[in-house]
């Protein structure tokens, strides 16, 4: 049975890609045996890959929606002073 080596993409790191032609090189009985670990490598590193870009994109979100909370709590702070101030100032004439 003849074993070829995984397919990799762009995102393919470098070090694997150097590892896949490698392996390319390698007599029939050695790739045979080692074309599931290779495998296992490649399909690990291409999970790991999403998984950041997941992260990366969720922490860019968080970012943002941060941003949006710090807004609005900077915008309810100073309606609460304004409403303060007309209170305060409702009070004050009545005293008067």
């Amino acid at each position: 049975m003849a074993f070829t080596a995984p397919q990799t993409s762009e995102d393919t790191p470098i070090e694997i890609q150097e590892l896949i032609q490698a392996f390319d090189t390698l007599p029939q009985e050695h790739r045979e045996t080692l074309a599931p670990s290779l495998l296992r490598v490649v399909e690990c590193s291409s999970r790991r890959r999403r998984i950041l870009n997941l992260v990366q994109e969720a922490l860019a979100q968080l970012r943002l929606d941060m941003k949006y909370l710090v807004f609005d709590l900077e915008a309810t702070r100073r309606e609460r002073d304004t409403l303060r101030d007309q209170i305060e100032g409702t009070n004050n004439g009545d005293h008067e």
